[in-house]
C-alpha cells in the first residue's frame, strides 16, 4: 500500500459521490460502530443487542461492527446492508487481532524482545490474512504505547519502554498488518492508543495521565508519528485523559498534532465506550455534550456507545456542529472502505489462509521462529544450558508445564488450546527416546502462598531426575487489559516450589512464562539457569525446547527493564540526570535497595561469547546537519554460532534542556559463526542527535556527545565526538 498520502483524487471523488446521496442520519450512521459480540437482552423491549444493531443496519445507521464470529456472520451482515439499504455501503468489520488470529504468535512484548521488526511484520501480515478469511478488514493493532511500568497489565501488548524501538516496530507492524492481496482482501491497521495510555498513574488501567508536552513529544508520540508515516489507515484514540482532557475530546492531540502537524488522512476511532466515558471523566454533562466535544476534537467514529447516531443530526440542525465537519469524517470512512476494496468485494472469498480446518503450515513455522527469537536467557551458571537431549532423566515440574491455555497469553480470543504445544510436549518431542520424564504440577499458578499441596509430589519427581525444568509464571489472564498487579513476584506458592526443588541439589532451569517483567531477585539463589519465555503462543513448547536443548542459540534481549522490587517502579534506562546522582548520603538513592535494575533494558545472554572491538567514527567532529558514521568489529569468540543485537546509545553531554543519560539510536541483529568477526556499520542521522529545545523547536545543538556500542544499555565501550555549526540549524 502507498505510504502516508493514500487518499487519491479518484478515491476522494468516489467517496464524495456516495456522500452526496446520504442523509444526515446515514452520515452519523457511518460514524457509528457496534460490538456484535456483546449481546444482552434489554428487559424493557425484550430485544437482544444484535436485533437492535441489525435493525439499525437495515436503516443504514451503522458503519462498522466488530467481534463477529467468522465468515458466515460477516457475509450475512454485508448481505443485509446490500439488500436493505439505499446506498449499499458495506460494513467495515473490525477485530482485536493483537498477536495472531487462530495462529497465535508470541505476545507483542515478547516479539519486541526478538529485536526483529521485520519478523514482527511477517506475523502481523499472517494475522491479517487469517482475519480476512473471516471477513475482518480492520485490525485494532499494533499497540505502540511506550510504557515503563510492569504493574500495568497491558505492558504485555506493548513494545516496551523505548520510543526508538517502538517506532521501528510500529513501522514494520503497520506495513505487515496492512497486507493487500486485492479488492476485498486488504486490511487496515489501527495503531493504539493515542496517546500516553501506557503512562497511567500507578500502573493502573484507565487511570489519569499527566505529563509535559516535552515528554509527550520526546517519548510518547514518535512511534505514532512513525506509524502515520508508514501509511497507517486509522488511529485509535485512548481512554485516558492527558493533562485534564480525555483523548477523544482532545483537539490538541487529534487535530493540531495528528492532522495539522502530521497530515494524517485516516480515520480516528474512539476506544471502546470512550465517548460515554467523557461523562464519567466529568467533562461532559450528558451524552449530547460528549458527542459535541468528540466531533469538534476530531474523533471520526464512535466505538460501541451509539452517541453519534443519536445526537449528531440534532447538533448539526441546531447549528452547533458544522455539517462540513461531519462530511469530512464520513469521507475519511468511505475512503477507507474504498481503499480496502469493500465496495468491489464485500463478501468473504475463499482463500488459503482460512483456519476453520487447520492452521496454515507456513504460519505455524513462523510462530515457532518468532517464539524462539523472543526468548531471553537471563542466567546460565556453569553452562547449565543447553541440556543434552540424551540426558537420562528430566523432571518437568511446575503449574505451567502442561498448560495449553496459558501460553496463548492475553488477547488471544480466536486461539485454541488444542493448537498449543505445551512445555511438557515440547520437551518430550525434543529428547531422546531413552530419556525418562518425571512429571509433577507442584502447585497451582495462583494458589495460597503458604500451601504445601503438590510440593511433596514435585520433590519426589525431582529426586528421580538428573536435571529439573521448572515451568513457572503467570496465567494467561494475569496480564492484558484490566489485569494490573501491585505484586510483581511469582504468584501463589511458586517460590516455595522453587525453593523445594533447589534443596535436592540437582541443576535447576527456571522457565518464566509471563506477560510482564517480574521482580524475582531471589530466583537466582535457587535456579542455575533462568529463561524468560513469556507467553509464546501456539508453538510455545517447541520454541522453548529449541532453546533448552541448543537447537537454537537464544538471541532475545529485554525491551522492558526488570525491577528488583515494586518500590523501584517505574524503572527504565532512558532516565534523566539528576543534580545528585547516587553516591553519597544526600543523593538520589534508596536506603533499603539499590537503584540498579535486576536486568537492564537490552539485556540477554547467549550460549556463545561475543567480543566488541574499538568503536570507530568517520570523524571526531561533524556538522549539525551531517550524519554520523560509526563502525565496530564484533567477534564470536565462543564455540558455537549465534546472534548478537548490537546496540548504539548516545548522550548529549550539555544541552539547553536536560537530556536522558542514554538513548537508543540504532541497533542491528547479526549472526556470526564460531570464530567469525564482522564489522558492523551504522549511519546515525542528524535527527537522532536532535533535541526539543526550550522554545519547543527540534534542533541539533553544538556540543559534545558520548556514544556507546554494546550488548545492552548497561554495558559497552564509549567514544566522544563533537557537533559544530551555526546556532540556527533545526530539523523537521
Amino acid at each position: 500500500m502507498t505510504k502516508h498520502r493514500w487518499t487519491t483524487p479518484e478515491i476522494r471523488k468516489q467517496a464524495e459521490a456516495i456522500l452526496g446521496r446520504m442523509t444526515l442520519e446515514e452520515k452519523a450512521g457511518q460514524m457509528t460502530q457496534y460490538d456484535w459480540g456483546f449481546n444482552p437482552i434489554n428487559p424493557d423491549t425484550g430485544l437482544s443487542q444484535r436485533e437492535v444493531i441489525a435493525d439499525q443496519i437495515e436503516q443504514g445507521l451503522v458503519g462498522s461492527v466488530f467481534n463477529l464470529s467468522g465468515a458466515k456472520e460477516s457475509d450475512e451482515l454485508q448481505r443485509l446492508v446490500l439488500d436493505k439499504t439505499a446506498n449499499g455501503i458495506p460494513l467495515l468489520i473490525g477485530r482485536d487481532i493483537i498477536h495472531g488470529y487462530r495462529t497465535v504468535f508470541p505476545i507483542p512484548l515478547a516479539q519486541a524482545s526478538a529485536w526483529n521488526p521485520e519478523l514482527a511484520g511477517k506475523t502481523a501480515a499472517a494475522s491479517s490474512r487469517e482475519g480476512l478469511a473471516d471477513g475482518v478488514a480492520w485490525v485494532f493493532a499494533p499497540m505502540i504505547d511506550v510504557t515503563r511500568d510492569p504493574r500495568w497489565g497491558r505492558i504485555a501488548e506493548s513494545i516496551g519502554e523505548d520510543p526508538y524501538l517502538a517506532s521501528a516496530y510500529a513501522e514494520a507492524w503497520v506495513e505487515g498488518a496492512q497486507t493487500d492481496d486485492g479488492p476485498g482482501s486488504a486490511a487496515a491497521s489501527c495503531p493504539k492508543h493515542f496517546a500516553a495510555y501506557g503512562l497511567a498513574e500507578a500502573g493502573r488501567d484507565y487511570n489519569t495521565v499527566d505529563l509535559s508536552d516535552r515528554m509527550l513529544r520526546e517519548v510518547i508520540l514518535p512511534p505514532f508519528r512513525k506509524a502515520v508515516e508508514s501509511g497507517a489507515l486509522s488511529i485509535m484514540a485512548s481512554f485516558n485523559e492527558i493533562n485534564g482532557i480525555p483523548a477523544c475530546a482532545n483537539r490538541y492531540l487529534l487535530t493540531t498534532i495528528l492532522r495539522e502537524e502530521w497530515g494524517f488522512e485516516g480515520v480516528v476511532v474512539s476506544d471502546y465506550g470512550a465517548l460515554q466515558e467523557l461523562i464519567v471523566h466529568g467533562i461532559a454533562a450528558n451524552e449530547e455534550e460528549a458527542c459535541l466535544l468528540s466531533i469538534l476534537a476530531g474523533t471520526d467514529m464512535d466505538m460501541s456507545s451509539g452517541i453519534y447516531v443519536r445526537y449528531l443530526p440534532k447538533l448539526v440542525r441546531e447549528g452547533k456542529v458544522p455539517e462540513s465537519l461531519v462530511d469530512e469524517s464520513v469521507l475519511r470512512i468511505l475512503a477507507l472502505k474504498i481503499k480496502l476494496g469493500l465496495f468491489e468485494r464485500p463478501f468473504v472469498k475463499s482463500r488459503e489462509y482460512a483456519t476453520d480446518v487447520a492452521l496454515p503450515e507456513a504460519h505455524v513455522a513462523l510462530a515457532r521462529q518468532s517464539g524462539r527469537e523472543s526468548i531471553v536467557l537471563l542466567r546460565n551458571e556453569r553452562q547449565t544450558l543447553p541440556l543434552r537431549k540424551d540426558v537420562a532423566s528430566i523432571a518437568v515440574v511446575g503449574p505451567l508445564a502442561g498448560s495449553t491455555k496459558d501460553p496463548l497469553g492475553c488477547w488471544s480470543f480466536d486461539g485454541r488450546p488444542d493448537d498449543v504445544v505445551s512445555v511438557l510436549e515440547g520437551v518430550r518431542h525434543a529428547v531422546a527416546s531413552s530419556t525418562t520424564l518425571h512429571i509433577a504440577q507442584g502447585c497451582e499458578v495462583n494458589s495460597d502462598a503458604d500451601s504445601e499441596e503438590g510440593i511433596a509430589e514435585a520433590v519426589a519427581a525431582i529426586a528421580k531426575a538428573d536435571v529439573v525444568v521448572l515451568a513457572l509464571g503467570e496465567a494467561f489472564d494475569m496480564s492484558g487489559e484490566a489485569r494490573c498487579r501491585t505484586d510483581l513476584d511469582l504468584p501463589g506458592n511458586q517460590r516455595k516450589l522453587a525453593e523445594a526443588a533447589a534443596k535436592l541439589g540437582k541443576p535447576v532451569v527456571a522457565l518464566l512464562l509471563s506477560g510482564r517483567p517480574l521482580a524475582i531477585p531471589w530466583l537466582a539463589d535457587y535456579a542455575d539457569a533462568i529463561i524468560q519465555a513469556w507467553h509464546l503462543g501456539v508453538q510455545s513448547g517447541h520454541a522453548i525446547a529449541d532453546v533448552l536443548f541448543g537447537d537454537y542459540n537464544p538471541s532475545g534481549r529485554l525491551t522492558a527493564t526488570f525491577p528488583r522490587n515494586v518500590g523501584q517502579v517505574p524503572i527504565y534506562y532512558y532516565r534523566k540526570k539528576t543534580g545528585r546522582p547516587p553516591g553519597g548520603v544526600y543523593t538520589s538513592y534508596y536506603i533499603d535497595s539499590t537503584t540498579e535494575p535486576l536486568y537492564p533494558f537490552g539485556y540477554g545472554l547467549s550460549y556463545t561469547t561475543m567480543q566488541y572491538g574499538t568503536i570507530r567514527l568517520a570523524g571526531a567532529t561533524i556538522g549539525r546537519q551531517e550524519d554520523l558514521d560509526v563502525s565496530v568489529e564484533v567477534s564470536n569468540v565462543g564455540n558455537r554460532s549465534g546472534e548478537e543485537v548490537v546496540q548504539v546509545y548516545i548522550r548529549d553531554e550539555a544541552a539547553s534542556v536536560t537530556q536522558p543519560l542514554k538513548k537508543l539510536v540504532a541497533f542491528r541483529k547479526i549472526r556470526l559463526n564460531a570464530g567469525e568477526t564482522q564489522t558492523v556499520f551504522f549511519r546515525i542521522p542528524s535527527s537522532s542527535l536532535a533535541i526539543i529545545d526550550a522554545e519547543m523547536k527540534v534542533t541539533v545543538e553544538p556540543g559534545t556527545f558520548t556514544l556507546w556500542v554494546g550488548p545492552n544499555s548497561s554495558e559497552g565501550e564509549s567514544v566522544r565526538f563533537s557537533v559544530e555549526g551555526p546556532a540556527d540549524v533545526s530539523v523537521g
